[in-house]
């Protein structure tokens, strides 16, 4: 399942993760955001270890909306180090949205394999 996130476990959930995360901002009257559920939480099944997939109700954490500029529903952010590495805003269908998490995903993982090599390559 994935994680529902407020304004207040946001920094600790997301900012100062030591994995990158994957947030989705959401609403419950937003039917294209209930439509990706499945693919997110297919995606969770999957790259659970590389990558945190939370989600964020828009209306609710007003605050983080305007934040982060969240103009279109769905919008999923993913965030690496506290930074923000990617944004998706609105819905392409599930197998472009599917692809484009995959490519994204893959490229994170092989870029956080390689910094973590790092160390031992400049000893």
């Amino acid at each position: 399942m994935v994680l529902s996130l407020n304004e207040r476990s946001f920094k600790q959930e997301v900012l100062e993760a030591t994995t990158p995360v994957l947030v989705n901002f959401w609403a419950p009257w937003c039917g294209i955001c209930l439509l990706i559920n499945p693919v997110l939480k297919g995606f969770e099944a999957e790259w659970g270890e590389t990558v945190k997939i939370v989600g964020i109700n828009a209306d609710q954490t007003l605050k983080l909306a305007s934040t982060y500029r969240i103009a279109t529903l769905p919008t999923l952010i993913l965030f690496d180090g506290g930074s923000i590495i990617h944004r998706i805003e609105g819905f392409q269908g599930r197998d472009d949205l599917t692809r484009e998490l995959r490519s994204l995903l893959l490229t994170t993982q092989k870029s956080h394999s390689y910094s973590q090599l790092q160390p031992a390559i400049n000893s």
